[in-house]
Parts: structure tokens; C-alpha cells; sequence
């Protein structure tokens, strides 16, 4: 059989409360979120690595706050008080940005926008995937500031979630797989949300690749032999 041409088809991605999946790695921190009214100066830093949950999240608050999520990477080009002014904000991958620790400029706009949200009695959530003490802030009210922030971290996924993760993947892409396969793969899976994205991508593209359906004959040819 010929191999078939292998295209990037757009996925469906699903970021509303119904779709997100909550296990004991991410329950806290999904609690805390949800707490709005008790995170201390209104303000609440979201950790996690990539993958884990933190955009899903963050739509989720967005969703139902009416709040404007801004890239961290749009802080310069941002209207500062525009922003603040909507009173729920948040900012995501703020460590994402390698800028952000060698631009005052950058430095500045997350500066201003921390203190107008909070001044207006709104509430910000930034999220990164390390903590504060990480960001090598060069502003030293800025860094005190986020230092001074709570943090909420989604652990890494468990057994639960990685089987979710999966599912959700295979449906953001439209495609259906024997249900048998998702716990063949978590167990042979390396345990991290990143993982599974990239386990899902390859089993498509393999799939694509090789004219077939995703089956465990298929999924075999990207794990080592075993024992």
C-alpha cells in the first residue's frame, strides 16, 4: 500500500468548563481558581507545566468572569488601562517570555497592569510555569509584587488524568480509537501532559502516514520493545 500524504488538518480544541477533566492533580488547584472572592489582594499565579491545564483553565475564569486574557507576549502593545478597567485580567506565560526579564518596558506594562486591576477591585491571574522567584524580574517592585503573589500549582497528571488528556485529544482531532488502547497507553506513556499532546500527534501522523487507523499494532512502533 502507498503511503498517503500526510496533512495538518485543524483540531478542534474544547476549553469550556464541561471538557475539563478534574483529578486529584488538579483539583486544588481548580478550587482555588474557582475561590475568586478569597485570593489574597485579588491576585493568584497559576503553575504548571506545559500542557497541564493552565490555558483550559484560564478560559474557564475568562468564561465566567468576562475577563480579557492577554498573551504576556502583547504586554508592550497592550492598553494598560483599558485592561484594567474590564477589572477581571489575565496574563498567560509570563515565563514564557524571555523578553519579559530584559524589557522594562514589558516589565513596566505587567507593573501598571497588577496595580490598576487591583485599584479597580478586580482580580488578576497570571499563568506560568514556574513560580515567581523564577522570573528573574529585573523591577524590583514588580518582583515583589509577584513575589508577594499566592500560587496554585497543578501537580503532575495522574493515571486519571493522563487517560482524559488522552480522550480529549483524540476528540479535539476528531478520532475515534478502541477504548482498550488509552489505558495500553497511559502505562507505557511517559507521564507528563506535553506527552501525551505529542503521543497523539505521532499516532496520527502515523496513521496518515501508513493509510491505517489507529490501533495497538500501530501505537507499538513508538514505544521500545518490550521485555
Amino acid at each position: 500500500m502507498s503511503e498517503q500524504l500526510i496533512l495538518d488538518l485543524p483540531t478542534r480544541q474544547v476549553l469550556g468548563r464541561d471538557a475539563f477533566f478534574v483529578s486529584p492533580s488538579n483539583a486544588v488547584a481548580l478550587a482555588t481558581l474557582d475561590a475568586v472572592d478569597t485570593w489574597p489582594s485579588g491576585k493568584l499565579v497559576l503553575v504548571g507545566p506545559s500542557g497541564a491545564g493552565k490555558t483550559h483553565m484560564a478560559h474557564v475564569f475568562a468564561a465566567e468572569h468576562n475577563a480579557e486574557i492577554l498573551p504576556a507576549a502583547d504586554l508592550t502593545s497592550a492598553n494598560i488601562p483599558e485592561l484594567a478597567a474590564r477589572r477581571f485580567v489575565v496574563v498567560e506565560d509570563v515565563d514564557g517570555l524571555p523578553e519579559l526579564a530584559n524589557s522594562r518596558e514589558a516589565e513596566n506594562a505587567l507593573f501598571h497592569l497588577h496595580n490598576l486591576t487591583l485599584a479597580e477591585g478586580g482580580r488578576l491571574l497570571i499563568t506560568a510555569e514556574t513560580p515567581p522567584n523564577h522570573w528573574s524580574l529585573t523591577l524590583p517592585d514588580l518582583a515583589s509584587r509577584m513575589q508577594g503573589t499566592t500560587v496554585t500549582r497543578i501537580d503532575p497528571p495522574d493515571d486519571m488524568l493522563l487517560t482524559a488528556m488522552l480522550v480529549k485529544q483524540f476528540e479535539d482531532r476528531q478520532i475515534k480509537v478502541p477504548v482498550a488502547l488509552i489505558p495500553w497507553l497511559v502505562k507505557r506513556m511517559e507521564r507528563s501532559a506535553a506527552s501525551a499532546r505529542d503521543l497523539v500527534d505521532a499516532l496520527d501522523r502515523e496513521a496518515l502516514r501508513a493509510g491505517k487507523p489507529i490501533s495497538r499494532s500501530l501505537a507499538q512502533g513508538l514505544f521500545p520493545p518490550e521485555d
